[in-house]
């Protein structure tokens, strides 16, 4: 009889974990919350040690296909003038602009589409209760269904239900970075065609980009300003829609024209920037994958790696270890701590570059006591920590673990 495990949430982290959990022989049931998936997005990026899982999943095509096919990005100023130019070539396709970048509702989308046929997807449910013994885990569902798994694994975001209920409240690891995020799609009435346009404003910390998506009749907005505090409901979109008009109403270039179709777009999402430290990512039957245990934030431009590689070594680990749950997790996290620690040290970073204060309205992450910047850092030791971000991580082949997909061997 082999395993049964559970995983909560069908964004990238959940599915690419489906993938990779089937593969290695397991039976998975995806449930997701919403009622379906949800389009669109912040377009997320696949750099370094990321592509290759993807090869190996064997959607190194498909995911290409649904790329924004971006060329690059270029910075300007309130009248629009080019101040400076990033290209998606640039650093062989692992720099500002990466060469695989992609909507997250669309990758999503090509995760499911590659596993629906071996994976049961429950959609508009969530977990409401668990109870572990030695040899498995009872779930209640809010729908008012009971199943029992062999394992549970959050994937289920920032957010993470799952999370609060087996390891403590939302606040206990979440760390909020002083930034809010927010993006969604406008009609393409300004003319974008393949580059990103990203007009920052230097004196207040705030910033407003359109970027193309592969419907050219519309583009991507968004925004990001300073916050010492979040104290919005994650679900509740009027007012996170009117907080945005409040802290942007008086930014500059087009940022009124974008503003004015807050009312009509169909794909409107509002968070705060933040990470999740935990000192552990499983408790006995249950682990953590992606930003539930883990979030580097959105200015690391690494959520998807952390996601995509943390979902292949989960799987590989807990099947190296025969599904031994203490074993298997040990070792998945043991490999991805210092990719994590990397890029959400990147993330953090990023954010100080901006000049935003930290939550508590003093300096923050990346100046000195006193306020003012933090001296230039290292180059050759940022550059290490970017290498260490984009590919510090092995991806082991696993052999002798069972994988559906693995190519035939030749007889002889």
């Amino acid at each position: 009889m082999s395993v049964r495990v559970l995983v909560a949430g069908a964004s990238i982290a959940g599915p690419a974990a489906a993938h990779w959990l089937s593969r290695r022989g397991a039976e998975v049931t995806v449930v997701e919350r919403a009622p379906a998936l949800r389009p669109g997005g912040q377009a997320v990026d696949a750099r370094g040690v990321t592509r290759e899982v993807i090869r190996r999943m064997g959607l190194d095509e498909a995911v290409r296909a649904a790329r924004t096919e971006t060329a690059g990005a270029h910075t300007v100023d309130a009248d629009g003038t080019v101040l400076e130019t990033f290209r998606a070539d640039d650093h062989e396709g692992d720099g500002y602009i990466a060469e695989i970048e992609i909507l997250r509702g669309d990758l999503a989308q090509v995760l499911v589409d590659d596993t629906r046929d071996g994976v049961e997807y429950v959609f508009g449910d969530r977990i409401t209760e668990l109870t572990q013994d030695a040899d498995g885990v009872d779930v209640t569902f809010a729908g008012g269904g009971r199943r029992r798994f062999d394992l549970v694994i959050g994937a289920d975001g920032l957010h993470s239900g799952l999370r609060g209920l087996v390891f403590g409240p939302h606040d206990r690891f979440v760390r909020h970075l002083g930034l809010v995020l927010a993006f969604y799609s406008v009609p393409n009435e300004f003319g974008l065609d393949r580059w990103v346009l990203e007009y920052q404003d230097q004196g207040s910390g705030r910033c407003a980009m359109l970027r193309p998506i592969q419907d050219a009749t519309r583009a991507m907005a968004m925004f990001s300003f300073p916050a010492a505090d979040f104290d919005v409901d994650h679900r509740d979109v009027p007012a996170q829609q009117r907080l945005l008009r409040e802290r942007t109403a008086d930014l500059g270039w087009w940022s009124p024209r974008l503003l004015a179709h807050l009312d009509d777009t169909p794909d409107f999402y509002l968070d705060q920037v933040a990470q999740v430290v935990m000192d552990r990512w499983s408790s006995g039957r249950v682990g953590l994958l992606g930003d539930a245990a883990c979030s580097a934030s959105p200015m690391s431009g690494q959520g998807t790696g952390v996601a995509l590689v943390g979902a292949y070594l989960l799987a590989g680990e807990l099947a190296a270890a025969g599904w031994d749950p203490e074993v298997g997790f040990a070792a998945y996290e043991e490999r991805m701590r210092p990719f994590v620690e990397a890029n959400q040290e990147i993330g953090r970073m990023h954010v100080a570059s901006l000049g935003v204060p930290g939550p508590d309205g003093g300096p923050g992450t990346g100046a000195d006591a006193g306020g003012e910047p933090a001296p230039e850092p290292d180059v050759e030791a940022l550059t290490a920590l970017v290498d260490r971000a984009i590919n510090g991580v092995e991806l082991p082949d696993y052999p002798g673990v069972p994988d559906s997909r693995a190519p035939a061997r030749s007889p002889g």
